[in-house]
């Protein structure tokens, strides 16, 4: 096991009506706050509204930015650092999911950074201050609500590039797993596969003795497996939106990462079918992840066995070790179709191989992984996500 530091400061306020806290919670992290939100869906279901008087009620001054996409842009980033330098913004509320989150804490690092927000993306340079965030989560999925990370497109030059920092973790984040009943199935599945796919690139390390968070990703990936079926077939079930709004924090609060190192491979190449094509992250997660698992298995046979056997419930047998691996992922694979994700290039759209200049992209700062993958890897992994 690493030595590791962890920290999690991010105020977790979970449960029913919840949300109804937000103007007080609010207050405590700024006096004029932005108010960052995306979809629609906030707007016409009076969330946003509600948050909005919440907020106003508790004597804080709001300024509305709305707008944020899917595979958030750098673009509306700058506007929203303008936005709060010139209305003397002191703190961000999201309302809405990872991509808000996201955007959010392009924003929050920006505004006190005298360069252009985008050289924390390219590791040109760091954050030394942000502003406080909170959230009202409504799409259980990045995690984004406990994390460090940002993670932006610029979409002009079809960059899709991320950055860490502590600085960025929002102060509280508010969930409601009521607040998901009205969620799309769709974004339902992809949010799951964001959420297993956070726990897999943390389970799926080098590291020896670490069995402690080996087993608790398997219990968050069992968990997020047999409630996700239950609230595609009953969009109204609490009980199992509020145990996949709940592993969705956990999978990414870095608490699954103590004393172990992830690979983050498969986050890296789908970052670029993202960029280049904008398909649903979590879609484009059910098709990298298991391609790069047939690529790299056999580097690591035993680690691929327990996860078959410990998640997946595939019969240990030690004759055929490289078969019970295989059948894990093929286990993998074959949920993520049943609960209406794509598993091919072809379903998400991608026909036209740019599979040289995407795998460059993914490569910028070296090698990746555990496995040290080179660009001749990364091109295999695109060929045998064509299923």
């Amino acid at each position: 096991m690493q030595n590791f530091d962890f920290l999690s400061p991010t105020k977790i306020i979970f449960g029913r009506g919840v949300h109804s806290r937000v103007g007080a919670e609010t207050a405590q992290i700024g006096n004029t706050i932005l108010v960052h939100y995306g979809s629609d869906r906030v707007k016409t279901s009076g969330l946003l509204d509600e948050v909005i008087a919440s907020v106003r009620d508790a004597g804080v001054d709001v300024v509305l930015l709305g707008g944020v996409k899917p595979n958030p842009r750098l673009e509306l980033i700058r506007e929203g650092i303008e936005l709060c330098r010139r209305k003397g913004v002191d703190g961000i509320l999201c309302v809405g999911g990872g991509s808000v989150i996201d955007s959010a804490k392009g924003i929050a690092a920006g505004v006190p950074y005298t360069g252009d927000v985008w050289d924390f993306y390219t590791a040109a340079a760091e954050p030394d201050g942000a502003l406080p965030i909170g959230v009202v989560l409504t799409i259980p999925a990045a995690g984004s609500e406990a994390s460090p990370g940002s993670v932006v497109t610029r979409e002009k030059e079809q960059q899709k590039f991320f950055f860490n920092s502590d600085l960025v973790r929002p102060r509280f984040a508010i969930l409601n797993p009521e607040l998901t009943f009205t969620l799309p199935q769709y974004q339902t599945a992809a949010g799951v596969t964001d959420i297993m796919s956070h726990i897999m690139e943390r389970y799926f390390t080098l590291e020896e003795n670490v069995d402690l968070t080996d087993r608790l990703c398997e219990a968050t990936l069992r968990t997020v497996i047999h409630n996700v079926p239950k609230a595609l077939a009953t969009p109204e079930d609490y009980a199992a939106r509020a145990e996949i709004m709940w592993a969705g924090t956990i999978a990414h609060n870095d608490l699954l990462s103590t004393g172990r190192i992830g690979d983050w491979s498969s986050h890296n190449i789908e970052h670029e079918l993202s960029a280049q094509y904008d398909v649903t992250h979590g879609a484009g997660l059910a098709v990298i992840f298991p391609a790069w698992m047939k690529h790299v298995y056999t580097r690591d046979l035993e680690r691929f066995v327990q996860f078959a056997v410990r998640v997946w419930d595939v019969d240990y047998r030690a004759h055929d070790m490289e078969g019970v691996a295989l059948e894990g992922i093929r286990r993998l694979t074959e949920f993520f179709s049943r609960i209406g994700m794509p598993t091919t290039l072809a379903e998400l759209g991608v026909t036209d191989r740019r599979y040289d200049e995407m795998a460059k992209q993914a490569l910028r700062f070296g090698p990746l992984g555990n496995f040290k993958l080179e660009a001749p890897d990364v091109v295999r992994i695109y060929e045998l996500a064509e299923g």
